[in-house]
């Protein structure tokens, strides 16, 4: 290789390293341009309600389904326990078990007034 060829791959070399510096500065314009759209009120806002739709659809995703509570078999029961258990120690620990029993027995009776009301099927 003789200085010419040498000075050519230099040069080369050097067009390069220019060329991704250049890149390197757009990338970092791009990302503080991304953060700063990224940290607005609204945005913030909206990826919280995004957040916590995605984490209620993966926790409440198997009750939501075609069928999801009205058919009551062992499985559906097995996968509502953890929720009824936090919501059980919940009024246990508030000492809301009167009135919970009260809410209870207003909603059974609000559920037997609706289907002894049920009117038949027009046709």
């Amino acid at each position: 290789m003789n200085k010419l060829e040498a000075a050519v791959a230099r040069a080369a070399e050097k067009e390069r390293l220019i060329r991704e510096g250049e890149l390197y500065r757009i990338k970092v314009v791009h990302s503080k341009a991304l953060v700063g759209q990224a940290l607005q009120p609204d945005a913030l806002l909206h990826g919280a309600m995004e957040h916590a739709v995605g984490l209620a659809q993966a926790r409440l995703g198997g009750l939501l389904t075609p069928g999801g509570l009205s058919g009551l078999n062992f499985k559906s029961l097995k996968s509502l326990m953890p929720y009824v258990l936090t919501i059980g120690s919940f009024i246990a620990r508030k000492r809301l078990v009167k009135p919970a029993i009260a809410l209870v027995v207003a909603a059974g009776a609000g559920a037997a007034w609706l289907m002894r009301n049920k009117r038949p099927p027009e046709e």
